[in-house]
This record gives structure tokens, sequence and C-alpha cells, in this order.
């Protein structure tokens, strides 16, 4: 999967993290980030898409699942997308990126690679 977060990355210019995670917070994968900087992003993301996902339920005719979350901040964007049953893609990108550019190049990557980023529950084992 590496190569294809590389490869959304290097498409849209401005891009400086991709990472995709569970919707508990588990970094699954990454690209232009080091591991701890994308844990800390993964877990943060965790609670953004549960406070997205309550803010869908209120919409009556929609079914009430986040699709897209985009943030702007000083220095840039911050944008995640539902990914897969139990996955997101995240991404970090300055703020003079090609915002349309980046969400089609999201939405393909979801499109092709929807599956594979399927993160199923975690279930069973000791508690530690």
């Amino acid at each position: 999967m590496d190569w294809m977060l590389k490869d959304l990355a290097t498409g849209v210019p401005q891009t400086r993290h991709v990472i995709v995670l569970s919707s508990d917070g588990l970094r699954m994968a990454q690209y232009g980030t080091d591991p701890d900087a994308a844990d800390r992003l993964a877990a943060a993301c965790a609670g953004l898409q549960s406070l997205s996902t309550a803010i869908a339920a209120e919409f009556p005719h929609g079914d009430g699942q986040m699709r897209l979350v985009v943030i702007e901040v000083d220095g840039g964007f911050f944008y995640l997308m539902a990914a897969g049953s139990g996955a997101f893609l995240a991404v970090l990108a300055d703020d003079d990126v090609d915002a349309e550019l980046m969400g089609m190049r999201m939405r393909d990557l979801v499109a092709r690679i929807g599956s594979h980023l399927t993160s199923p529950p975690r279930v069973g084992g000791p508690v530690t």
C-alpha cells in the first residue's frame, strides 16, 4: 500500500502526510511522516470521525455515515475520508494545495484500494 500512498502524496503538490487508520485510531499505513507523528494523528482522527458520524446522524434523509471532513487551519488543510469498513484516509497539506485535485485523488485512491483498507473490529483475546 505504501506506493499508493506515495502516489497520492507526489501526485498532489503541497501534500505533507498521508495516513491510513482504523476507526479506533490505529495507524495502518503512512507516507511522508514518522511513525510517532502518524500515531498521534491517527488517534486524533478517531475522535474526529466519531464526532462527524454523530453529526451525520442528525440529517434525517442521510445514511448517518461520515464521508469527508475538511479542516482549514493556519498553514494548511486536513482531510479525513472514509475508506472502507472501519478504515479512513487522512491527509495533511499546505495551505496552497489544490483542494479539488486533493479530493479527486483521495476518492480515486479509496476506490482503487477500498477493500484493502477495511479494518475488521477487534474481538476476543485477553485484556492487558
